[in-house]
């Protein structure tokens, strides 16, 4: 097991699977993340699935770790020590340790260490390996050993169809109009949606009303 004590609050969202990833666009990067590649670096500027991505994987395989490296202020790279006995290794978030001399040194390792041992690893990133920006050469040179993709953004009818399985998850409709009312007033990227859809939905149970354009207009203060 791990040296380091994993933390006990990094749990995977139940809703992150890759049934309910609408993968339009990103079919061979979802094919690629099963499979049994080593090392597979995705990226995306945008809020395009990325986490979503990474704890379907962690739902998928029973011998798995995440870690969000957003969290990276209340750790030590020393959290990277063992995690090669882990089956598959998800990292997001990885732009979080760039010019971190220790946790450049720490993440190199443990590709090391994954290389010999034969694991899976699997890092996320808002830009490509080389655009990064790391400072340790070596470093550098491992985030390129295996396959690169970029994670394509979802058009605005790809959108729709997310924010209504999403509401379909939670069981209620959710008609176009409003799906696309909510793509012109407010942020664009599928997270902040998500939790504007979540949200809405609360309160719509709590107010006992349905969840149409007067009522978001009302509870958003558009």
């Amino acid at each position: 097991m791990p040296v380091y004590q994993i933390p006990l609050q990094i749990k995977l969202n139940d809703a992150a699977t890759f049934d309910n990833f609408i993968g339009v666009g990103n079919q061979q990067l979802v094919s690629l993340l099963q499979s049994d590649e080593t090392f597979v670096y995705y990226w995306s500027s945008d809020a395009t699935g990325k986490t979503h991505l990474a704890q379907a994987m962690c739902h998928q395989q029973k011998n798995s770790i995440y870690l969000s490296l957003s969290e990276i202020g209340q750790w030590q790279p020393a959290i990277f020590e063992g995690l090669e006995s882990f089956d598959l290794i998800c990292l997001d978030d990885i732009e979080q340790l760039v010019n971190k001399p220790e946790w450049e040194v720490a993440l190199f390792d443990l590709f090391n260490r994954v290389r010999d041992t034969g694991k899976k690893l699997r890092i996320s990133a808002h830009a490509s390996p080389n655009s990064i920006g790391v400072s340790l050469d070596d470093l550098l040179s491992r985030l390129t050993w295996g396959v690169t993709v970029q994670v394509q953004s979802l058009s605005d009818e790809d959108k729709v169809a997310a924010l209504s399985l999403r509401a379909k998850q939670r069981g209620f409709g959710l008609p176009d109009e409003v799906a696309v009312y909510l793509l012109k007033h407010c942020p664009r990227d599928m997270h902040n949606l998500f939790t504007i859809l979540d949200r809405l939905d609360d309160a719509s149970l709590q107010a006992q009303r349905r969840l149409t354009i007067p009522f978001i207009k009302e509870s958003l203060g558009i």
